[in-house]
């Protein structure tokens, strides 16, 4: 059998669509590893790591990713480095201190031992760090799934960006905390979802326009979780028109 040599088997993802990656552990697992971890320390003190990719021209405006309530997995070091192919200075964010799930219940656990204010913290010293880091231009934006989601938005409201995208994540978030707001929002939300409803996300525009924000919101036919490949609601094609939107959006207002 003929071993391909690392630098051959990274440069042949890079042709690959990112759903293909996506959806099979070992080119996932593949990409991830071509990321470089880097640490930070918080206000309180407290050491917190990320994974980092960097695209081939530098500077360039940046991204923070915040995972799903799965923890910071290979997956989404993967989107990561899809996002320094697309020329983007990309940080995926760990709010797990390292913790991966692969069950449903373990990823609920985990979510519901993550502190807020600990959280807030870590992302807003990473997107400090960002902004400080010579590769990065120092525009950034957020974009997060589902646990990652609703963070996205709080991360943008605790240290405002130039960009936030949320993918069906939690947005019960008041007009008066909503006018922290720097940057404009993109939101992908499911109509089958029944957590991450139309009523919420209905909520959250009529707060937004109050608050005198630019909120962009787009509605697929699907269910929760729609634009993960590993999932069993998995739908390929509004996976694939979403990460379009998110790429249009992203370099429209981080440049």
């Amino acid at each position: 059998m003929t071993v391909l040599p690392r630098r051959t088997l990274l440069t042949g993802l890079a042709g690959l669509p990112l759903a293909v990656v996506l959806a099979d552990p070992r080119l996932a697992a593949l990409a991830a590893a071509g990321l470089e971890t880097v640490t930070a320390t918080t206000a309180a003190g407290k050491t917190v790591t990320a994974a980092l990719a960097v695209p081939a021209t530098v500077p360039a405006a940046a991204v923070l990713l915040i995972h799903e309530w799965w923890g910071l997995n290979d997956q989404i070091k993967a989107v990561a480095a899809e996002l320094a192919a697309e020329g983007f200075v990309a940080l995926a964010v760990d709010l797990y201190d390292g913790k991966v799930a692969t069950d449903p219940e373990t990823a609920q656990s985990h979510m519901q031992a993550v502190d807020g204010a600990a959280a807030t913290e870590t992302l807003t010293t990473w997107i400090d760090w960002l902004k400080a880091e010579p590769r990065s231009t120092g525009k950034i934006g957020t974009v997060g799934w589902c646990f990652g989601g609703g963070w996205s938005l709080n991360a943008s409201i605790a240290a405002p960006v130039a960009a936030t995208v949320i993918y069906y994540g939690r947005v019960e978030r008041p007009a008066a905390d909503l006018a922290a707001l720097a940057g404009p929002v993109l939101g992908h939300f499911a109509d089958q979802d029944q957590w991450i409803n139309r009523a919420m996300v209905g909520g959250f525009e009529a707060a937004m326009k109050d608050a005198g924000k630019s909120l962009e919101t787009h509605w697929y036919s699907a269910d929760h979780a729609f634009a993960n490949p590993t999932s069993a609601l998995y739908d390929r094609e509004d996976a694939q028109t979403s990460w379009r939107r998110t790429l249009a959006f992203l370099r429209e207002n981080l440049g």
